[in-house]
């Protein structure tokens, strides 16, 4: 399959992109910085230069044509503030999902946030991040051109992946690798039957493969 992928440099991202690479699939990176195609070429990815905040839908559909499936895995980052959450988080959610439908690549595959709602409560960058998640997650799942599936991740961690998750649509919170979060997306885009769910993962027993394969049809 070609796969590509919002935020293309993002620390999940760059996981994602090995995996795919070494199961054979094609990986395209939509990044904002030209520097930062080393990182997705030794990835094993192309690096596509875009800007998701000043570009159309149609500018960012003719990079998604011919793909198999996206996903959107761009972010504003820790450090900005309520107004990029809405024009990253939200708005290039958005775009990019416009886009998919414009280019006919029906499968849209989220990383989203766990607690992500458009009506979260409180006025902190933090509380405007859940609630440009939310709202994202909303407009992703009212695209009938779209076989979408988000997924909401809980803590991220840098730790080394395990292989094992609990994946479901309430799991609690807890603490996931970011390795495991890349694999739980490769078996996610490998698997058509999880479209249409909205999916919680955070660290567990159950192998990815297996609770991937568990969840499906669901």
């Amino acid at each position: 399959m070609r796969i590509v992928i919002a935020g293309g440099h993002g620390q999940i991202a760059l996981r994602l992109e090995r995996l795919l690479t070494a199961r054979g699939h094609e990986a395209v990176g939509v990044i904002r910085n030209p520097d930062q195609g080393k990182g997705l070429r030794d990835a094993g990815a192309e690096p596509v230069v875009l800007d998701l905040e000043s570009s159309s839908a149609q500018e960012v559909a003719e990079v998604l044509r011919g793909a198999d499936a996206v996903v959107f895995a761009a972010g504003a980052g820790p450090d900005s503030g309520a107004e990029r959450k809405e024009t990253v988080d939200r708005g290039a959610a958005v775009l990019f999902a416009d886009a998919a439908e414009l280019a006919g690549v029906r499968r849209y595959v989220v990383v989203s946030s766990m607690g992500a709602d458009p009506d979260h409560p409180g006025d902190e960058v933090f509380d405007a991040y859940l609630r440009a998640k939310g709202a994202a997650d909303a407009y992703v799942r009212s695209r009938t051109g779209l076989d979408w599936t988000i997924l909401r991740p809980g803590m991220l961690t840098n730790d080394a992946g395990t292989g094992t998750v609990l994946l479901t649509a309430s799991t609690g919170r807890g603490p996931v690798p970011r390795d495991d979060v890349a694999a739980a997306l490769l078996e996610l885009l490998e698997t058509p039957a999880t479209a249409g769910l909205t999916l919680e993962l955070i660290s567990g027993n159950v192998p990815v493969a297996v609770a991937v394969k568990d969840i499906a049809g669901n």
